[in-house]
């Protein structure tokens, strides 16, 4: 029998075959959200370009605030985009709003609050230091610093950053191309009627949900009936529309029924490895056909999804040259109940979370666990990592999680 792989060594596996990052483009700021940046972002202007006021009140000399109550000519206003073009000589004063230029020669600004307006003077109620309230031309940043690096995702934050930056276009990593097959003649589409010994098919959409939000392009070649001349054309497709990724669902294993790997191999398939160590999703295969990573999955949806995510997720952030693709993104948690010691599967069972903001969070697994039960996974939280031959632990013991509820990039 073949032995099963451990789950680090499938995804290491997996990420060393992908054959590189896909190929850049550039694409205009605004449709920049989502995508992930193909090379470093260094600023083109300074942050803010010049000394700028932080508060409302009155730009001013500190040494002319020495003495309380001071009298100072008031000589202008400086606002946002109408600064005082000015200086600012001993004894004067120049009234200033919220981000506005600092004019030459203040170096602090007296708050509103602590001032009193008569006319053309200004009498100030309090000393101020200098450098209060005052923001330094480059605080934010400087012009030829490196703010973001290739990989990153341009997250709404990010975005802003290269915005404000003074970048109108951004170079982004095109969207990988992945194709989702679903196979078997037990499935029909959504919105269909399902005969008596028929089901919903509903793994192909979640896939394609998953590599949508890892920023790919996910293609949905619908179901191929289990058939190995339907399920070589569906592949075919898949081949001619010069995918990056082939995801396959279903018919994986070796029954007399999964003819995927047979067709994949009649396409010319070089296997990579074929069945994992973890539970759901021991039948798991991975190769490559051509130019295009195949990882076929199992059929059940509780199984396909968390291999989607164990697996899928990492490939195309790997072909989005994002460096961290293979990182651990579990977190750590106390156990919720007692479990019993585990057999040479890694398990990923399906939690729901207590919280509280002073300490971990609980991870209370579900009490059924069945790798067809899509209601149990679309109501949990997390997955409680279990590693092979785990000894029996008790409740309040720590454990690790891998959240539902959080993005996954």
């Amino acid at each position: 029998m073949t032995s099963l792989l451990p789950v680090a060594e499938a995804l290491a596996r997996i990420l060393a075959a992908i054959p590189g990052p896909v190929a850049a483009e550039t694409v205009p700021v605004a449709q920049g959200a989502g995508r992930t940046l193909a090379a470093d972002l260094g600023a083109t202007r300074t942050q803010p370009p010049f000394p700028a006021s932080a508060m409302d009140g009155y730009a001013v000399r500190a040494a002319d605030l020495a003495a309380i109550p001071a009298r100072l000519r008031l000589v202008g206003t400086s606002a946002a985009g109408h600064g005082h073009a000015g200086t600012i000589a001993p004894g004067e004063a120049v009234r200033i709003f919220t981000g506005a230029p600092v004019p030459e020669g203040a170096d602090a600004i007296l708050i509103q609050e602590n001032a009193e307006a008569d006319g053309d003077t200004v009498i100030a109620r309090e000393p101020v230091a200098a450098g209060r309230f005052l923001r330094r031309a480059g605080l934010d940043f400087s012009q030829g610093q490196v703010l973001l690096r290739a990989g990153d995702t341009l997250e709404a934050r990010r975005l802003a950053l290269a915005a404000a930056a003074g970048h109108a276009e951004l170079p982004v990593r095109r969207r990988p191309r992945v194709a989702v097959i679903a196979t078997g003649d037990e499935l029909v589409r959504p919105g269909a009627t399902p005969a008596w010994d028929q089901i919903v098919a509903s793994n192909g959409l979640a896939l394609a949900a998953l590599a949508t939000e890892a920023g790919a392009e996910a293609i949905d070649f619908g179901i191929a009936a289990d058939d190995r001349g339907a399920l070589r054309e569906a592949v075919g497709r898949a081949r001619a529309a010069e995918t990056d990724l082939l995801v396959t669902l279903g018919g994986a294993s070796v029954g007399d029924h999964d003819l995927v790997q047979a067709a994949l191999r009649d396409e010319g398939l070089e296997l990579g490895f074929w069945r994992v160590a973890l539970r759901p999703g021991k039948p798991l295969m991975h190769g490559r056909l051509g130019g295009m990573t195949v990882i076929g999955l199992p059929g059940n949806p509780v199984s396909s999804i968390v291999c989607g995510l164990l697996f899928v997720v990492p490939a195309i952030r790997a072909l989005l040259g994002d460096p961290g693709a293979g990182a651990d993104r579990s977190e750590p948690a106390l156990l919720g109940r007692d479990l019993p010691e585990n057999d040479g599967r890694q398990d990923y069972l399906r939690a729901h979370l207590e919280t509280a903001p002073d300490r971990l969070p609980v991870a209370h697994p579900e009490n059924r666990q069945d790798s067809s039960m899509l209601a149990v996974l679309g109501t949990s939280e997390a997955l409680l990592i279990r590693p092979p031959h785990a000894p029996a632990a008790r409740a309040g013991e720590p454990c690790r999680i891998l959240r539902l509820d959080r993005r996954i990039v």
